[in-house]
């Protein structure tokens, strides 16, 4: 069962669900797509009773905007609880501790970060909204004079976006400050399986301009990508479920058992729960110098936000909301193989990659008078589809999937360095 929410639901999403009929929560969203008389738009009663009738609960969604709907209506479901537990970046912080005993974190009251001893936390750190959203409100802090800066630019963006988002989604009330991670950033689009099992569908590059800036720009898979990480984020996948299962009856942090007696501890409880089943996700991480995967966040019941979910049918030709609807496996085996028989050279080999156009924030929306798009899709050479969106709706101008050969990165890393207003056209102050 599916909820489909602002701000973007994809033709490839939206095909999907034409083709396997699935039913679809009845709201602003779903009416205005316009699906034909084969898609069942249910309304509120009947989804909940249709979900009752099911002996398992599969709820899926392109959005966080749904968990509105949830919060209100769900609660009979258990769901509720397993989203808590990764929407709530302190708690998850809490449900992994004893994964990552060294990893330093602490939760701040918004009101309370003015008075915060800044010396007495360790730096490098992230800062960000213990409920958050899209990178926004999103620091990095290696001392006392950024942290000078940060602060004040930090309350002057809450103030701008924070009507945009519903508060399950996006919050300003309590902040999390946790060890800043050195290393590259990957996003995992995954589901465990009506046995409990991690299904990865997927693993990007989150690539920045700069090593103290984390906007949303480029993300980026290949053949070598999901060869190099796609193990590791199946066993941290695992360990998070474990770690799911003993929270179940009140036990966190470090009261959870090490690692060697997990297993046991768990077959011998009586009280043992079914943990994360039929549950998709969308994890973020970083490698550390260990060449360990350790969690930034994870967004629960959705893959990447917006369109970013979609490369992974451009890459692999996996459809991942299909994936996880029908409960899919991908086959990484015959998957990557198929690319080595299409790539016999370094020069055919393929990055695909997703290009966030996003609003330079020192431009007001108002003062924009139009974005070239023929100019922005222009400098790549071999865009895949672009999708633009309503910048006064939203700061973004478009999505582009790309896909470049390995032979001419230089094409990605000139777009980190890019600035978009080379694209913007701004209207003429009348000065009379």
């Amino acid at each position: 069962m599916i909820i489909l929410e602002e701000p973007y639901v994809s033709q490839l999403l939206k095909d999907t669900v034409t083709e396997i009929k699935l039913p679809v929560l009845k709201n602003a969203t779903s009416e205005r797509l316009g699906f034909s008389k084969d898609v069942k738009l249910l309304e509120d009663a009947e989804f909940i009773e249709l979900l009752k009738s099911q002996k398992t609960c599969k709820i899926y969604s392109n959005s966080e905007i749904s968990l509105v709907w949830i919060a209100k209506n769900l609660g009979f479901t258990g769901i509720l609880e397993k989203i808590g537990l990764f929407k709530d970046k302190f708690r998850f912080r809490q449900l992994i501790e004893h994964i990552y005993p060294d990893f330093s974190y602490l939760e701040v009251e918004f009101e309370n970060l003015e008075e915060l001893d800044i010396e007495a936390v360790r730096k490098p750190f992230i800062i960000k909204p213990a409920i958050g959203f899209f990178s926004a409100g999103v620091y990095k802090v290696s001392n006392g004079e950024e942290w000078e800066n940060v602060l004040p630019a930090l309350k002057q963006e809450m103030e701008t976006i924070m009507g945009m988002f519903p508060a399950q989604v996006l919050s300003s009330g309590k902040f999390v400050l946790e060890d800043y991670i050195e290393g590259p950033e990957l996003a995992v689009d995954a589901y465990y399986n009506g046995e409990g099992k991690p299904v990865v569908l997927n693993i990007l590059e989150h690539l920045f301009p700069a090593e103290d800036d984390v906007e949303d720009k480029v993300y980026m898979t290949s053949k070598k990508t999901i060869e190099t990480y796609l193990e590791a984020s199946l066993e941290l996948l695992r360990q998070i479920n474990e770690a799911a299962k003993l929270w179940g009856y009140g036990l966190q942090g470090s009261e959870l058992p090490d690692a060697e007696l997990q297993v046991s501890w768990l077959q011998g409880s009586e009280l043992q729960g079914p943990g994360l089943r039929d549950f998709p996700l969308h994890i973020e991480l970083r490698v550390d110098k260990s060449n360990r995967l350790v969690p930034i966040e994870v967004n629960p019941i959705r893959f990447a936000g917006w369109c970013t979910a979609d490369i992974a049918y451009y890459a692999y030709g996996i459809n991942v909301h299909r994936y996880f609807l029908e409960g899919l496996e991908p086959d990484w085996r015959k998957i990557l193989k198929g690319k080595d028989e299409v790539q016999k050279d370094e020069k055919n080999n393929r990055t695909y990659c997703l290009l966030i156009a996003k609003k330079p924030d020192d431009i007001e929306t108002e003062d924009i008078e139009a974005f070239d798009y023929e100019g922005f899709v222009s400098h790549f050479e071999k865009p895949l589809e672009l999708r633009k969106l309503d910048y006064r709706q939203y700061p973004v101008f478009a999505f582009l999937f790309t896909e470049t050969r390995n032979s001419n990165r230089e094409e990605i890393e000139r777009y980190l360095r890019t600035d978009l207003k080379k694209y913007i056209s701004v209207k003429t102050r009348d000065c009379s």
